[in-house]
């Protein structure tokens, strides 16, 4: 991507896996959260008189292969849980990354859910934040996700690739692959790192 001109598609390294082996892939399904009170009921707006907000409907409305992608709210409460793990494991999702936090996590462990988020605390977000709103571009710090963009995390961090590179990201990352590969031999071999990039340039 860096070679494409986007040069600043990870997100937070406070993001991280429950477990060091989880990976997540799949297509963004984002969801925005904002931080209310508990005196929504006295809204003119419907839907911030509903316990979560639109969570709910949003979680219900996850497809085959997607990624529930939720910011917004402040860090003082957990954006995904068990049960919606359960839920969304029903619909065929293949994970979720918050900019928040996450709970119930040895249920999640036990599901085998594979669940990015700054680590766990078990407050509920309810009746602390609500879902606003689902399937509409977000931004993380400086990353913008739109849905159906790629998104792809392991140990070391969460990327998001821009569905309009996506293919194009693939086949160069493949190219990269078979080029460290060759280094890696080389310099297994006795190359020194400054003839392998000379050679290669990569490193």
């Amino acid at each position: 991507m860096d070679q494409l001109g986007f040069q600043n598609q990870f997100l937070t390294p406070k993001i991280k896996p429950l477990r060091d082996d989880m990976i997540v892939i799949g297509r963004a399904m984002p969801v925005l959260e904002t931080d209310t009170l508990d005196n929504t009921s006295t809204s003119s707006n419907a839907m911030l008189k509903k316990p979560f907000g639109l969570m709910l409907e949003a979680l219900d409305q996850l497809k085959e292969n997607e990624i529930y992608l939720c910011t917004g709210g402040t860090p003082s409460y957990a954006l995904w849980g068990e049960l919606m793990s359960t839920r969304a494991l029903q619909c065929g999702a293949s994970g979720a990354v918050l900019n928040g936090y996450s709970r119930d996590t040895l249920g999640i462990l036990k599901l085998n859910f594979p669940t990015f988020s700054y680590g766990t605390y078990a407050q509920d977000q309810a009746p602390r934040g609500k879902v606003i709103d689902f399937r509409v571009p977000i931004k993380i710090d400086n990353v913008v996700i739109t849905p159906g963009d790629v998104v792809f995390g392991d140990i070391d961090g969460v990327c998001i690739i821009p569905q309009e590179i996506d293919k194009k990201v693939v086949e160069l990352a493949l190219e990269k692959v078979k080029g460290e590969n060759l280094v890696r031999k080389s310099i297994e071999a006795g190359m020194s790192s400054v003839e392998a990039f000379n050679k290669y340039g990569i490193m």
